[in-house]
């Protein structure tokens, strides 16, 4: 199991990763939109604000996220690390329910280039 340090900075490195792609890439990951990131093995739930092709505001805090974000994901800390690492494919992730990722219907659409 990741530990908190861990995936902070896993999901620091997957803002540096969307802030420096192009093209559709960078077009899926302009939007400006609340975030969630619930780690259910640890139990606790980064949160922030997808902004300019990038996570700010990135805060942690313990449980399940106490607010509905625009879009939420959820899994363990280790598929967190695997997926910005490269070593597990999120499509495959999502599809075999080890990733949950809801959200809007337009922004699921336009999230679908970053898969």
């Amino acid at each position: 199991m990741a530990d908190t340090e861990e995936c902070r900075a896993a999901l620091e490195q997957l803002s540096r990763n969307m802030s420096g792609a192009d093209g559709k890439v960078r077009t899926a990951a302009a939007l400006d939109r609340s975030l969630s990131c619930w780690l259910t093995d640890l139990d606790l739930t980064f949160t922030g604000v997808l902004r300019g092709g990038r996570i700010q505001d990135l805060d942690e805090t313990p449980g399940a996220p106490a607010h509905r974000a625009e879009i939420r994901l959820a899994m363990a800390s280790d598929d967190l690390v695997a997926l910005v690492g490269g070593r597990l494919n999120f499509a495959s992730a999502w599809a075999g329910g080890r990733v949950r990722l809801e959200a809007g219907f337009r922004d699921l659409l336009r999230l679908r280039t970053l898969l």
